[in-house]
């Protein structure tokens, strides 16, 4: 049995923010658990720029923004287990890990920071009639054929799903030489970012069909072809709207699911909503101790937004070492209308200024966003535009959150 102060669990861009954090807050006795042989997470396979523009104003790599924290890592001499799986945490804190030089042990923490990331959701999880031939991939794992492995998946290839990674992935195999034929999404809106529609459909063009679907997968050894249907209100095709595409390659794009395996097994309580866990501002769950930051947590959009949760778990995680456990009292920040989800979906009454996250569930115009508490109005911004593929936040003043009347609501209302 080891001890230690602090755990972290995955070395990807949360992971790595985090520590750099805890660190520089006060904590020298850390261990980040890495699974992989490397540090960098998913940027290590991300190969096109745009990374960093809101955090170091300018185009990063995904590599090129994994090693400014990498460095940092490197220059405090913040211990990594890499090629080191955790199999199981539990609500005292205890860890349970594997790897080829120490076999399995355990390690005590006085406090752990969960940095997994998320996993993306496979064909299996659809209803897609056909066969299993050779040419179906995630896109994220034909990104990490073309960038990692040097391997083309396929030469004719369509993507059902509009996320940023299926999007990327049309501009990545477009200029390999492949023909992307099209991008097919079930909702009548994308969910990836505007500027990679522009930038990866448009500048190639690439067409996309919104509230389409895959119906049909045709080819017994490889793919030949798929057949794409429209969808009505409910999501379920039209027949007659049936339309035939020869293809050799289908990548799909349908979702992040946050990797909360060990959420589980540490008895932390997760939201149906978001998907990850319940947190208040610092970023700890209802388990005392045990912090969440990244996609583990809540599927982001930009890297920068990752790392900027991450060092607030950091230091968070350090003060609850340092300092224990604070207890005060706390209101809930609930969903109101046009409203996915919300994070945090806990508020200390004596929390400092707090930004909350929030997802709007269909693409709404001239939209006023609102946070409401006892009735009364305690946060207003209107916006031209809100989709549910980009986060949206809303900021509360210290002095708002101590004189909060009941629980928070988050809305975005149409004029």
């Amino acid at each position: 049995m080891r001890n230690i102060d602090l755990a972290i669990i995955g070395g990807g861009p949360a992971g790595l923010a985090a520590a750099i954090s805890a660190y520089d807050n006060g904590i020298k006795n850390i261990v980040i658990f890495e699974r992989e042989d490397k540090l960098g997470g998913i940027l290590n396979q991300c190969i096109h720029n745009g990374f960093g523009l809101t955090r170091f104003k300018e185009s990063l790599t995904g590599p090129e923004y994994a090693n400014r924290f990498i460095d940092g890592v490197l220059e405090r001499i913040i211990e990594v287990l890499k090629e080191t799986t955790v199999l199981e945490i539990t609500k005292d804190k205890l860890i349970t890990a594997i790897n080829s030089e120490d076999g399995v042990f355990q390690v005590e923490a006085k406090a752990i920071i969960l940095a997994m990331g998320c996993r993306e959701r496979s064909k299996g999880a659809l209803n897609i009639a056909g066969t299993r031939p050779a040419g179906i991939f995630s896109a994220g794992t034909a990104q990490k054929y073309v960038n990692i492995k040097g391997y083309m998946p396929g030469k004719k290839v369509v993507i059902l799903g509009s996320g940023d990674i299926g999007l990327i992935m049309a501009r990545r195999m477009t200029l390999e030489g492949a023909e992307v034929k099209a991008v097919f999404e079930l909702m009548p809106y994308s969910s990836g970012l505007k500027r990679n529609i522009a930038q990866c459909l448009d500048d190639f063009n690439i067409p996309l069909y919104l509230s389409h679907t895959i119906t049909k997968i045709e080819g017994k050894e490889r793919v030949t072809g798929i057949v794409v249907s429209e969808v009505d209100e409910n999501k379920k095709p039209i027949k007659g709207t049936e339309k035939h595409f020869d293809c050799d390659t289908v990548l799909f794009s349908v979702g992040l699911i946050p990797e909360n395996e060990l959420s589980k097994t540490a008895s932390v309580e997760l939201s149906p909503r978001s998907k990850g866990a319940i947190v208040d501002e610092t970023r700890e769950t209802n388990v005392s101790g045990i912090f969440a930051c990244g996609n583990v947590l809540q599927v982001h959009d930009l890297v920068d937004f990752v790392s900027e949760e991450a060092e607030i778990a950091g230091k968070s995680a350090s003060n609850y070492i340092l300092n224990g456990k604070e207890n005060s009292e706390t209101v809930s920040v609930k969903e109101g209308k046009n409203v996915l989800y919300v994070l945090p979906q806990k508020l200390n009454v004596n929390a400092d200024n707090t930004k909350i996250f929030f997802r709007v569930t269909n693409t709404l115009k001239d939209v006023t966003i609102k946070a409401e508490s006892g009735g009364e109005v305690i946060f207003s911004r209107k916006k031209k535009v809100a989709v549910p593929g980009e986060m949206e936040t809303v900021l509360l003043s210290k002095e708002k959150i101590s004189a909060l009347k009941g629980e928070v609501v988050i809305s975005a209302e149409v004029e």
